[in-house]
């Protein structure tokens, strides 16, 4: 394609080569290990659901049975395969036996590698074929309703109650939202389990539940079809659960997911052996199911500056894009980050987001980019915020982003009204109606401001991406690359649950999602 700003595509190719290798660097350390959390995803692809007399939920339990006997890295698949051949039992059986004390898995004897995956089978199947009716299911809707025009307007609900959250979300639709975002309670993503049943208490948002997925994407159906475009569904699998949330999403239909592979790692200090290990089965189901990653860039600029830092956004796309290919993702399921978070009092900012919008686009052409609101000059001032929110929506339609966070005029100030969202969407449906083929229209003068800058950011990201490869990711990380944080190796949350695979480990549901 021919860049509006003069972009070096041979540069954007050797970008996208240094990337590819630093991710393969990652995979190749992803590839030995696992972790308590992937582990509990396969018991959940299995069936294995419900919580003990204690509240943990199942899978938790057989996954701690067998990191306390430090046999975890033979692979929860090996020990529910013996168990189901040694005595007859379903793995949910299985589960409330092993929780009960009925049971221990690691007594029954090692069968061979065919009667245990006899036996696994048809459970594997039935979770493949779920997943693959829930994306049917949305392609049917897609066909028969249609959807909202690019950019899709995407909100948040975040009442702490999932039926209120209802609600809401059903008001946003009607609105016009295009995306309903089920924001999660405050510190989910730190918990090393995850809850279990409908929620109706929350701080700052509503707990990621299995049950609360169902509630809300049932509940959107039904404004879909009454309003006549299909609405899809996001929430959050990053943290301490990232692959089980993941999964739980693709067993009920969501349609897109907050899955960055170093959001964790730096903004809650999990630890970074960890989630890269998680992330790569987190994509490989979202992948497999039709989900829409969103990816976590935009945060960086709240603790660095949008104007320095922003070839470190850049960078991290790259990152980000290459450790999802490598997990099967298309690019038109990569929702790259990016944000408008520039000092609104900068002279020429609007000049400068809106060469960094369009050098995103250009580079990512087929991704499904999320643009992400000003948040971090965002006052009590609603006046003023409302007008940074349509500057936000002009570069976006302008650059022809793929999903756009609408800023809320008291972003500043508390959890929006259903009143503040109304405006928020209607400013949005105006300037998009009105601006709609102005990217078409209009050239940049070469070797301006715009030219100028988005070649600046494009030559830092290399020169970033460089030093990355040379030192590694996991080094570059503990120096504080991204977002001015630094991480170390061994520290940070999570890391007692990652383990050294061993000679009987077996994951077949990567092979299967990624050769779909």
């Amino acid at each position: 394609m021919e860049s509006k700003l003069g972009i070096d595509f041979g540069k954007v190719a050797h970008a996208r080569e240094v990337a590819h290798k630093i991710a393969t660097q990652v995979q190749d350390f992803v590839d030995g290990y696992t972790t308590v959390a992937v582990e509990r995803t396969l018991c959940r692809l299995l069936g294995i659901d419900g919580v003990d007399e204690n509240a943990v939920p199942l899978p938790n339990v057989i996954v701690e049975e067998l990191k306390d006997k430090n046999v975890l890295g033979e692979g929860a698949l090996f020990f529910l395969g013996n168990t189901m051949v040694a005595t007859g039992l379903t793995p949910q059986q299985i589960a409330e036996k092993v929780a009960a004390g009925e049971l221990d898995m690691t007594a029954q004897p090692a069968c061979t590698p065919a009667r245990r995956e006899e036996a696994l089978q048809p459970y594997i199947a039935a979770s493949m074929e779920r997943i693959a009716k829930n994306r049917e299911r949305r392609e049917r809707y897609l066909q028969t309703l249609g959807e909202g025009p690019k950019p899709y307007l995407y909100v948040i609900v975040a009442t702490g109650n999932i039926y209120e959250d209802v609600v809401q979300a059903q008001a946003a639709a009607r609105q016009g939202a295009d995306i309903i975002a089920v924001i999660r309670t405050t510190g989910q993503s730190l918990l090393d389990y995850v809850p279990y049943g409908a929620t109706t208490e929350g701080f700052g948002g509503t707990f990621a539940t299995q049950e609360n997925f169902r509630i809300m994407r049932k509940a959107l159906d039904e404004v879909g079809e009454e309003v006549g475009r299909y609405i899809r569904l996001c929430n959050y699998c990053s943290g301490l659960c990232m692959p089980e949330i993941a999964v739980m999403g693709a067993l009920e239909g969501l349609d897109v997911m907050l899955n960055d592979a170093l959001y964790g790692i730096l903004f809650r200090d999990i630890n970074m052996q960890r989630t890269l290990i998680d992330q790569f089965m987190s994509r490989v189901i979202n992948g497999f199911a039709g989900v829409i990653i969103n990816t976590g860039e935009d945060n960086y600029l709240t603790t660095a500056d949008a104007v320095e830092e922003a070839h470190t956004v850049l960078a991290s796309d790259f990152i980000n894009e290459q450790l999802a290919a490598l997990a099967g993702l298309p690019e038109e399921q990569m929702g790259l980050g990016h944000a408008f978070e520039m000092d609104p009092m900068l002279e020429n900012g609007f000049l400068y987001e809106l060469a960094q919008a369009q050098m995103t686009r250009e580079i990512f052409p087929r991704a499904t980019l999320k643009y992400m609101p000003p948040t971090k000059f965002m006052t009590g001032n609603i006046f003023r915020g409302h007008i940074q929110d349509a500057l936000f929506n002009m570069v976006g339609i302008w650059t022809s982003q793929g999903i756009q966070l609408l800023g809320m005029p008291t972003e500043a100030i508390h959890t929006p009204f259903m009143s503040d969202r109304y405006l928020s969407i209607e400013n949005a449906r105006y300037i998009f109606n009105n601006m709609k083929n102005i990217g078409d229209e209009v050239v940049f003068k070469k070797d301006g401001i715009i030219q100028s800058r988005a070649k600046e950011v494009l030559d830092k990201a290399i020169g970033l991406l460089e030093r990355i490869e040379q030192e590694g990711l996991f080094s570059a990380l503990e120096k504080g690359i991204f977002a001015d944080i630094k991480r170390p190796k061994n520290g940070g949350k999570g890391l007692d649950g990652v383990c050294l695979k061993g000679s009987h480990y077996s994951n077949p549901f990567v092979n299967l999602m990624l050769n779909r």
